[in-house]
């Protein structure tokens, strides 16, 4: 089967000291204010480097789970060292932690995910699954047009899966659930955007392959999705793959998600495109009128 896929103390003069009684004993008094801002001063610079290594910390133990795939559902000791560049002490120490927490589980054949995930994945299943009508409503699209048909979610600079229906074809485009892709391309991407702030369009095409100079292209791809209320991509981030994207709105009818359908550019032909669209805005519509609700877009 072929599929198609595509992180201050300033100091201050001092003014001569004079013969008073008083002033003496004010100026005597100054090197013992003194001795106190000076044992301040590392105090919180120890403070602030305890919390800057507890931050790298979680950083590389977050780093150390991210290896575990669906294909590399095991990882040993060497393989995280190679990964991460970390020293084998430092690895064995949050590994080891790890483990204790229940989040990795020693096998034979190196570490695996742990129990301990069951919970955080039991959590967030229940969270984010959407209701069973809208899945019923994506199992229709899939079947109708025999395409993949996605749901996205902006997160930062990126757009992340939260749902997904895999095309029947053997050639498609497949995405895993949960999976970040970029934001400066895609038909979902030009959908999501369309609130988005000039300050977010700035730092999203910084991040692309274009530069800073991409900001002018996002912002016409924004307006003329807006416009015809959907979006077209071809190629954008991967050659060969096409999609096209409708906006959800949220309550008060700001974008909170983008409906897709994506597969091989070779189907999306001007005629399929057209009937992509009509159904995903009559969808997507429908979806919207009867409130669209997830973790990130509860504000809305």
């Amino acid at each position: 089967m072929a599929t198609v896929i595509p992180t201050r103390w300033a100091q201050r003069e001092r003014g001569p000291v004079k013969a008073a009684t008083g002033q003496k004993k004010a100026a005597s008094e100054r090197p013992a204010q003194k001795r106190v801002g000076a044992s301040a001063e590392p105090a919180a610079a120890a403070v602030e480097t305890a919390e800057q290594s507890g931050v790298r910390s979680v950083q590389r133990a977050l780093d150390i789970l991210t290896l575990l795939t669906e294909d590399r559902p095991t990882v040993s000791i060497r393989e995280i060292v190679e990964a991460t560049g970390l020293a084998k002490t430092t690895v064995i120490r949050l590994v080891s932690t790890l483990e204790q927490s229940g989040l990795l589980w020693a096998t034979s054949g190196g570490y695996m995910a742990g129990p301990g995930l069951w919970r955080w994945a039991h959590l967030a299943q229940s969270s984010w699954e959407l209701p069973p009508e809208t899945q019923r409503l994506m199992r229709e699209l899939a079947s109708k047009h025999r395409e993949t048909v996605n749901v996205y979610v902006a997160r930062d600079i990126f757009r992340v899966c939260i749902a997904q229906q895999e095309s029947p074809q053997p050639l498609r485009h497949v995405v895993h659930v949960g999976d970040e892709l970029p934001l400066w391309a895609g038909a979902s991407a030009k959908v999501l955007l369309r609130d988005a702030s000039e300050a977010m369009l700035a730092r999203i095409a910084r991040s692309s392959p274009y530069g800073a100079g991409h900001v002018k292209r996002l912002r016409e791809w924004i307006d003329e999705a807006a416009t015809q209320g959907y979006a077209v991509s071809h190629g954008e981030r991967d050659e060969g793959l096409s999609a096209v994207a409708a906006p959800i709105l949220g309550r008060s009818g700001t974008v909170v998600a983008a409906l897709g359908l994506s597969g091989p550019t070779l189907r999306f032909t001007e005629s399929r495109i057209t009937e992509f669209a009509a159904d995903l805005k009559r969808v997507a519509r429908h979806i919207s009128d009867r409130g669209f609700d997830h973790p990130l877009g509860t504000s809305h």
